[in-house]
Formats: C-alpha cells, structure tokens, sequence
C-alpha cells in the first residue's frame, strides 16, 4: 500500500494535501475493521439502554441496574488470534465479542441454548435482516402445538415478536440449521440458558453489533465448557412428548355408578352389611311331637290335676 501510493505521487501532480492524505492512508492499522471503524465506539459508565424509535417501533428503556455490569455492552480487552470483525460466542460465560483487533472487543451479553439445544463450532454471517419476520421450525411447533398459527405465513416483526429488532443470520458449510443472533423482548433472559439454539441479544445490544457487520464475518461458538470447537455439533431435536389421548365414551353411554350403602351416623362410616342367610325350611313335626299346655279346670288344680267334679274341702 505503501508502494503503491509512492509510485502514483511519482507519476502524477499532487498537491501537498492529497499526497498527505495517501500516506495517511497507507498508514491505516490494517487490523481494525472498516465497519468498527465507522460505528462508535462505547464509551465507559455510558448508558447504552435508553428509549429509542427504530422503523416507528418504540424500543423501551431497560433499568441498568438490573443488568448485571459483566453482560452490559462494553470495549474489554480480548486476547485472540482471530482476525477483526470475527464473533466469538461463549456460552459457558453467556458472553458474545466482536473482535476489534488489537486484542480488544466489543463484549456483549447473550442468553444461549437451553440444556439438549447447546451447539459449537463456527458459521459465517450469511444474511440480516431489520425487524424480522418469526417462522417458528417444525420441531418447535410438535412441542408447542400453540405456535400452529405461525407455520406458513410467520409472526410479523414488531415488539412482542421473539426475534426482536434485528436478525443475523448463519450458516455453516453453506447449510443453514436455523441459527440466528437476534433480539428478544425477554430481556431479563440475558445470561442464562434460555432459547432453542439460537443466541439472544437485548434489542439495543443487537443493533449495535447489526451496524458493525456486513456480511461474511466468521462465528465461532465455543463448546459448552468454553473451549475451541473441534468440529461442529449440532445437537439432535429432543422429541416431542407425547400425551396419551384420553378414552372416548360413546355418545348417550351413562357409566355405571356403585350405590354403596349409607355411613353409620355413630363412626360415618358404611355400615357392614352381614350378607343375607339362606332361607331355612322349618323342619316338619313328628307324630310323636306334642304340645302341652295347662288343663282347664272347673275349680282350683289340686297337685297340677283337676279334682273329680263335686268333690270339695
């Protein structure tokens, strides 16, 4: 660059203020990125969360104390071999860098994938997109049969819609698996184990990093204890649980109801109900079988016998 700029002083008439403008120009640090370049910078103890308007959508105030300081946007010092403009996810930390070079980064506060969502391994930045539009994938819809309503046409950006203000999506060896960073009205998620894959960004934050890529930037997601990736994982789709459908009763079908019998009024509970004896026949009397009973006597019995008649004392 250098070189190049010397040789065309050489050749052509300049002035001293355009020849100074090409060697300042040589001089550019070839390790900051042309878009960290042209976005500012935070600056410290600045408030980044304030109420803005973005396409005629109001995006609130967030309550800055309740962010914790380590996941609030913010310029820290980042070591690292990768080249500037890269992003680096770490989902052990819930914390996404955007490499400015110069072992500096932009730090933001992410929420990551819930447990059997967690994915590593690197994507490049394939599109983004402004207030998107959310077509829940078919895996989430077996779980959450609710979201059916969003299948073909998708739920229109706007303040309450799960993508949030900005959309960057990814790829990775040119197939896309479904994974976004994006914004999320669930701002209180930030820092925890959240979404289905996908990394979530306050809407503010999110912004910020949309304005600094252009397209083609390297993703790298570290693994789920915060190493490099070896190789990418994507992790299968837990299935959906299946609820086992309740017996039908045909229509006009009464079910059959048990009549238990009323409690004792002195425990309240059902009386013992002895089962009922068999009916015996009385047994037939004999002939010699004979029925005694007192005589009937004119006058009073004399030792248990009637006395002759016309006897008297």
């Amino acid at each position: 660059m250098f070189l190049l700029s010397r040789r065309i002083i050489g050749r052509t008439t300049l002035g001293p203020a355009a020849a100074a403008l090409l060697l300042l120009a040589a001089c550019v640090d070839p390790t900051i990125s042309p878009s960290a370049s042209n976005q500012p910078l935070p600056k410290p103890d600045e408030n980044v969360y304030v109420a803005t308007m973005d396409a005629g959508i109001e995006i609130p105030a967030l309550p800055v104390d309740k962010i914790p300081e380590s996941h609030r946007r913010q310029v820290v010092a980042y070591e690292t071999d990768q080249p500037p403009g890269t992003i680096i996810i770490n989902p052990k930390t819930k914390l996404l860098y955007y490499v400015l070079g110069k072992n500096k980064a932009i730090r933001y506060g992410i929420a990551v994938g819930k447990a059997g969502f967690e994915w590593s391994g690197e994507a490049i930045v394939s599109e983004k997109k402004p207030w998107p539009t959310w077509i829940p994938p078919k895996e989430m819809i077996a779980r959450k049969p609710e979201l059916a309503k969003y299948d073909e046409v998708g739920q229109p950006g706007g303040p309450t819609n799960p993508l949030g203000a900005r959309a960057i999506y990814l790829t990775s060896g040119g197939r896309d698996y479904g994974y976004r960073i994006h914004g999320t009205p669930e701002w209180q998620s930030i820092g925890h184990n959240a979404s289905s894959g996908c990394i979530r960004m306050i809407n503010q934050d999110v912004m910020d990093l949309y304005g600094r890529v252009t397209g083609g930037e390297k993703v790298i997601v570290l693994t789920s204890s915060g190493e490099m990736p070896k190789g990418l994982y994507i992790p299968k789709p837990p299935a959906p649980k299946v609820v086992a459908p309740k017996p039908e009763i045909p229509a006009g079908a009464v079910p059959t109801l048990k009549v238990l019998p009323p409690p004792s009024i002195a425990t309240g509970a059902a009386p013992v109900v002895a089962p009922a004896a068999a009916t015996a026949t009385p047994p037939a009397t004999t002939s010699t079988e004979t029925t005694s009973a007192a005589p009937v006597c004119k006058t009073a019995l004399v030792n248990g016998v009637c006395p002759p008649e016309g006897t008297g004392n």
